[in-house]
């Protein structure tokens, strides 16, 4: 009977163990596929070439084996193992999406350069040559701007500071009219009236007595702010000195006739000395 009992309590033995395995092997099948969407999927070829250089810790079972023992010990304590994210050493950890395809910053590749080095931003390129010189030519313009806008402002200041508003030039000259003298000349004024030219004549100073010469209509803007000035040079060679009226670039010439002035007449001849 004991020995009976002992085979038996033997078969009994292997049933056990025998059972104990397939519990640990249904407790392995159901963890496998309860996390099997948690799980890393495998990663490519490429990606496996890159990381075949990753340093492995000394005494660490690979992870596939702790993963099944672990499903074990959790299997008989009811808990549920949590996630874990692989991180490589030294590498940026690899991201995981919806098609379980792992992507390696290391597998973009530069133009003819081979792997990017990390920190490397692929815009990293110097602006052209022609930006530079579109750059230099629009401060160029802008400067040529400012520089003419400056010298027009300058050139009305000192405009102002000569001859006023309106614009008036005088000067004392002997032209032979009413017996003037270096002691009583005669004496001018070239205004500037809403960009009409008059002139003024106060033969040897002696205003009861003026002349008024009608200058040219001005046409253009800012021409009430154009000076005129006087000079005298005999022009026709009969000894008496013509009056020269100056705007800007123009030259519009009087000519000395019985203690007066007259327009030039056109195709008229002048023979200056």
């Amino acid at each position: 009977m004991e020995q009976s009992y002992t085979a038996r309590g033997g078969r009994m033995s292997a049933k056990g163990s025998q059972h104990a395995r397939e519990h640990q092997v249904a407790s392995r099948d159901f963890f496998d596929d309860e996390y099997d969407d948690e799980l890393p999927g495998r990663m490519p070829k490429s990606v496996r070439r890159y990381h075949s250089d990753v340093k492995s810790e000394t005494g660490r079972a690979p992870a596939d084996v702790q993963t099944s023992s672990q499903s074990v010990r959790l299997a008989s304590t009811g808990k549920v193992p949590p996630r874990r994210t692989a991180v490589t050493q030294g590498r940026t950890p690899a991201v995981s999406t919806g098609r379980r395809h792992v992507v390696d910053t290391e597998d973009v590749l530069g133009p003819g350069k081979g792997p990017l080095l990390r920190g490397k931003h692929l815009s990293g390129h110097h602006p052209h040559l022609l930006v530079y010189i579109g750059l230099l030519l629009v401060v160029m313009v802008l400067g040529w701007f400012a520089l003419t806008f400056l010298s027009n402002w300058w050139q009305v200041t000192q405009d102002d500071w000569h001859y006023g508003r309106p614009r008036t030039s005088q000067i004392d000259y002997v032209v032979g009219h009413n017996n003037d003298s270096s002691a009583q000349p005669s004496h001018f004024m070239a205004l500037n009236i809403n960009r009409k030219i008059e002139i003024i004549e106060c033969p040897a100073g002696d205003c009861s007595k003026a002349k008024i010469y009608i200058g040219p209509d001005l046409i253009g803007p800012n021409q009430d702010l154009t000076p005129a000035t006087l000079s005298f040079v005999d022009e026709n060679g009969d000894g008496k000195p013509d009056m020269i009226v100056h705007i800007q670039d123009t030259q519009i010439i009087f000519i000395n006739e019985n203690d007066a002035f007259r327009p030039q007449r056109p195709n008229e001849n002048l023979q200056a000395k």
